[in-house]
């Protein structure tokens, strides 16, 4: 089976592609020659998600998943939530999110947060949505030098350490994407078998 993973970054590729193994192949946008700037204008990560699968499908005819991930602060009503990377502007840029959230949360002694994925699969027409959820909370400083975004301020619990602190196989095994990404190969696997 051929499905389309809708992103653009290589890192999200190569570990999908690598939990899938020899089973499905997954192609990205680049392999279907999709260029285009595919529009995030809905207001919830599910809403992202199947705008991105939609997209691909009606377009380009193929089978396809696409994920949006947000951090929710509970302090913040659930912000950033689905403008988590434009949290501190268009520019999207990581540093400037984090600093934004750090700005936000000063006394704030309320740090509870989690990071949301959800994955949209259209197959054959169906849409199917997949949730991946890790709670945790809202470092007062970064910590750790992997990982993106927010990873730096955002420790999970049960755990000691930040996800850029974490290796990468630890943060994927435990992280929101890593739990939607289980789910969605859970039904691939259900659908194939």
């Amino acid at each position: 089976m051929k499905l389309v993973f809708a992103t653009n970054n290589e890192h999200k590729l190569r570990e999908v592609q690598n939990i899938l193994g020899d089973k499905f192949e997954i192609l990205s946008l680049k392999d279907i020659a999709c260029v285009e700037d595919i529009p995030e204008t809905a207001d919830t990560l599910e809403g992202n998600a199947l705008l991105k699968a939609k997209y691909v499908y009606e377009r380009y005819g193929y089978s396809c998943f696409a994920d949006d991930t947000g951090l929710e602060v509970e302090a913040l009503d659930m912000a950033p939530g689905v403008y988590s990377a434009r949290f501190a502007g268009s520019q999207k840029n990581a540093d400037d999110n984090m600093q934004k959230l750090l700005s936000d949360m000063n006394k704030i002694n309320n740090r509870k947060a989690r990071f949301r994925t959800v994955i949209s699969l259209i197959i054959d027409g169906n849409e199917i949505f997949f949730e991946g959820i890790v709670n945790g909370h809202i470092l007062e400083t970064p910590c750790g030098e992997k990982g993106f975004g927010y990873d730096p301020v955002f420790k999970p619990d049960g755990y000691e350490q930040s996800f850029a602190q974490m290796n990468a196989n630890l943060k994927n095994e435990i992280s929101h994407r890593g739990r939607a990404v289980a789910r969605l190969i859970e039904y691939l696997n259900s659908i194939e078998a």
